[in-house]
């Protein structure tokens, strides 16, 4: 008879179907695990690395300049005199003053001081600087009280440092306008816990700032 006497199943037989079926869906559930390893992975991939960023701006970042160099001092607020006052401190940093009180603002000329006090107990911070420091340095002062309606600047004769940052009981010498003390003495003081009066204005008063 011809043909195959062998007993092989033919090769198209449901057993060979059967087995490449499941073949076929273990290759696709491995292919699948590969996948969701994969989703998995990218996101975790990214927070580890924002995480590694947040954690380097973090470690990396400078800490606040010290204002370990302030002075302190201890007046009482509400002393109003009508005689000038000679102050322990020059430019003094608090004690008695004018009843009327400096309008904020940049000055071009020396202001006088029982005014200025008066503003310092608003919460006034004045900034004081040599008649000779450099206009490029005068400018930057200007910028840094620009948005500051509780600032005095004015020059001073005589002062112990070419600027000299004044809130009511704390004073800050400086020998630079690129000295970063400044910007942490105008955020802490302005308006400040020290105020003995805050919320008083800082307007209304005697003076006239050009900026």
């Amino acid at each position: 008879m011809a043909g195959s006497t062998s007993g092989e199943p033919p090769r198209n037989s449901a057993s060979d179907r059967a087995a490449r079926v499941a073949a076929m869906q273990r290759q696709e559930k491995a292919h699948a695990r590969r996948r969701r390893a994969v989703v998995i992975a990218i996101p975790t991939v990214v927070v580890l690395a924002a995480a590694g960023a947040v954690t380097a701006v973090l470690v990396n970042r400078p800490s606040p300049p010290s204002l370990d160099a302030v002075k302190t001092y201890s007046y009482e607020g509400g002393v109003h005199v009508s005689d000038p006052v000679t102050y322990t401190e020059d430019p003094p940093v608090g004690g008695s003053h004018f009843d009327r009180w400096l309008n904020c603002g940049v000055y071009d000329a020396p202001v006088q001081n029982e005014n200025a006090v008066h503003s310092m107990e608003h919460g006034a911070v004045w900034i004081t600087y040599r008649p000779d420091l450099p206009a490029a340095q005068v400018d930057q002062l200007k910028d840094d009280v620009a948005d500051e309606t509780y600032t005095v600047l004015s020059p001073y004769e005589g002062l112990p440092a070419p600027i000299v940052l004044s809130a009511w009981n704390h004073q800050l010498p400086v020998q630079s306008a690129d000295d970063p003390r400044i910007g942490a003495f105008l955020s802490e003081y302005v308006q400040g816990a020290q105020t003995p009066e805050p919320g008083a204005l800082c307007s209304n008063g005697v003076g006239t700032p050009t900026g």
